[in-house]
Formats: structure tokens, sequence, C-alpha cells
């Protein structure tokens, strides 16, 4: 087994990891100011026009879109490598297009779909969103009440969606909706495309998380969508879903590996000079546990977030093998973090250093994209052959 990347994605890794440096570090300071003085966490228009075009320059967009869309049509291996090095910074910056949606897209939009939705969202010229969550049914799709109705060329989608990222400036959305209650178990779910301005689909409320992201909440009141928006199958959208959330949760992977790798580059660079009763941080015994754990625990998280990637390159079975990475990632990471938070004393507590939102972040990917506690019982149930 290869434990190396290919020397193009190594390359590849390299030159995202000097962007991340020489473009995405340098604004967190302003960032950092701008939200301790209450400012949204987010970039100024002109800052992030700055970063398209350099990254666009450099050849950074549609890592994983099609070739025919002028995508390089890497596999989720190269990803996991791209993202990792985005994890070391806490700048606000993904390159385009989204991961996630875009590999839904991949494995279900009919030719048409692709045409209209998939190659200009390859290109990074759309943005879109996903409404999976409602108020009383996030982790249990089982629960889900959006329902859309067949009505002769069209369905109409009545319910509530919530937890939805980028609603408020998504070009569509991808809402998925129970289109048969009758099914015994989980109701039949499928996917619709919603376009922006579709009557019925209104934005309804902006949702502070901390760390100063937000999410939104989406009503859907009679909203006629035409049934050549409906994504892949009818009844069938819960396995491209799955797809589409079990790239999202390797791509969060990758990112809490390069958060606590960052964390631990500053503990080990702060510990020799910081000195106290006679001795310096680096030979205290606790200290050193911290930073000996902390490598232990990203080398094990790197590896098998790069095994998970590379079954789904393979198309094997990695259901549980993502939830277990989604799981030891994100409390890996938070653990990791605390102890520099912790190293760093008083400053470390500060919004002045990027620990904060380091922490903010890696707390909410513990509950977003299914928490732990549903991950675990993912891992223990196909353990124990118990039926789904």
């Amino acid at each position: 087994m290869n434990f190396e990347l290919d020397p193009e994605h190594q390359t590849l890794k390299e030159l995202v990891a000097s962007f991340v440096r020489e473009d995405l570090l340098p604004l967190e300071p302003a960032l950092l100011k701008r939200e301790a003085a209450g400012e949204p966490w987010e970039l100024s228009a002109d800052e992030h026009a700055r970063l398209d075009t350099v990254s666009k320059a450099r050849g950074l967009w549609g890592l994983d879109a099609p070739a025919e869309m002028e995508g390089l049509d890497l596999p989720v291996v190269a990803m996991v490598g791209v993202n990792e090095e985005f994890g070391k910074t806490i700048t606000p910056y993904e390159l385009p297009p989204d991961s996630p949606n875009l590999r839904m897209l991949l494995t279900a939009a009919n030719d048409a779909q692709r045409a209209a939705y998939l190659a200009p969202y390859a290109r990074g010229e759309t943005v879109s969103a996903i409404a999976i969550s409602e108020p009383g049914a996030g982790a249990d799709p089982s629960a889900m009440s959006t329902r859309a109705v067949r009505d002769g060329d069209d369905w109409v989608l009545n319910g509530r969606k919530i937890w939805i990222s980028r609603a408020a400036r998504a070009d569509w959305t991808i809402v998925m909706a129970v289109t048969d209650k009758t099914k015994v178990g989980r109701p039949a779910i499928s996917a619709f495309i919603v376009d922006r301005n579709t009557p019925g689909f209104r934005v309804e409320r902006r949702i502070p998380m901390i760390g100063g992201i937000s999410t939104y909440e989406v009503l859907l009141e009679d909203c006629r969508v035409p049934h050549a928006r409906l994504l892949g199958q009818e009844g069938q959208g819960f396995a491209p879903m799955q797809a589409r959330l079990s790239s999202r949760r390797l791509q969060m992977a990758a990112w809490c590996v390069g958060r606590a790798q960052r964390a631990l580059d500053m503990m080990c660079e702060y510990a020799p000079q910081r000195s106290t009763f006679g001795a310096s941080l680096a030979e205290r015994q606790t200290v050193q546990w911290w930073i000996a754990d902390a490598a232990t625990r990203i080398h094990a998280c790197r590896l098998m977030t790069y095994e998970a990637a590379a079954r789904i390159d393979r198309g094997d079975e990695a259901r549980s093998q993502v939830s277990m990475v989604k799981v030891f990632a994100t409390e890996m990471a938070g653990k990791v973090i605390d102890h520099a938070m912790q190293m760093f004393g008083a400053m470390g507590m500060t919004k002045e250093m990027p620990l904060h939102q380091m922490a903010n972040e890696a707390r909410l990917m513990r509950i977003y994209e299914g928490p732990s506690e549903v991950h675990r019982w993912v891992v223990a149930r196909e353990l124990l052959g118990l039926k789904r």
C-alpha cells in the first residue's frame, strides 16, 4: 500500500500550500480585528474578488470537476491533500466549485441538467446550496416532512428547511423532499434543483452560529418546480445525497488535520521560547506529552482520511470508514487546539490569535454533516450486523 501522494498530486498540494501561505494567512489579522469589533466573519467583496482572480490564475479552480468541463478531474485522494492545506487557515475562502454538491450532480444529473447546472457550476460561475435538515429532522432522514407532490409537468414543494449554508447567495439549491410516504421504513426521498427566484422559495432568516458563521432557514410554500428539475430518479435521492455527505465529511476530516497541524506547529514554535519557573515549556513533561499525543493523533487521522478516500476512488463501500474518520478527526482537532490554547495561557484566550476561531470551527464540525453520536451508531450497527 502506498502512503504517499502521487508526484503530481503532491505538487498540487504544495501549490495550494503556497496560496494559503501567501494569500490567505495574511488576511487573518484583519478578519480577527473585524470579528472582535462585532463585524461578520466574512471577506469583503474586494478581498473575495482578489482571491478569485489569484486562485484562478494559479489553476486552482475546478480541481475535481470533469475534464470536459474545464476541470482537472482529480480523485478524492488528491483533494484530501488540497483540503488539508486549506485547513491551516481560518480565512473563509473555498475554491470553486464546492466539491460535495459537484459530486452529487455528477452522480445524479441528466444530460440537460449537466449542461444547464453542472457545467457552469464546474467552471465556478454559479453558487449552490443544499437543503436537507428540517427543524424536526436533522440526522434522521426518516423524519423528513417536506413534501413534493406531482402536478402535471410540475412538482409542488411544501415544507421548511434549516441549517443551510450559502442559501442567501446561492443561484440554486438542491432541496430534498419526500415524494412517497407510503414506503415501509424510510420514506421515498427525491432531490430537486430549485432556482433562486422560484416563487414560493423564500430564505426566511439568517441564523448566526458560533465562530461568526451563518446558516439559513428556508420556507417552501407551494413552490412549483418543473419535472425537469428532478435530480436523479424519483424516490431515489437518498443514495446521491449520502455520496454528497461522504464527500463533505472527508473534506471536513482533511480540514481538521490541517487545523490540528497548525496548532501543533504553533506549540512547537512557542514551547522553547516561553519559560516558567526557570525552565522552558519545552522541558515540561505535560507539554511534551501534549505535543507527542497531537503528532500521533494527527498522523493517525491523516492515514485514516487517505484510506477512506482511496476506498471511494476505487468504488468500494466506505460508509463505516467515513463515519469513523468524521468522529475521530473532529474530536482530535478539538483536543489538539484546546491544548494549544492552554499552552499559550491568557494569550490563547484572546481574539488576537487564530486559536479561538479554530476551536469554534472544530466544535461546529462535531455537529454538522451528522453529529458524532450518529456516526458512532452507524459504525456500531455495521459491526453488530444490525439492520439499518
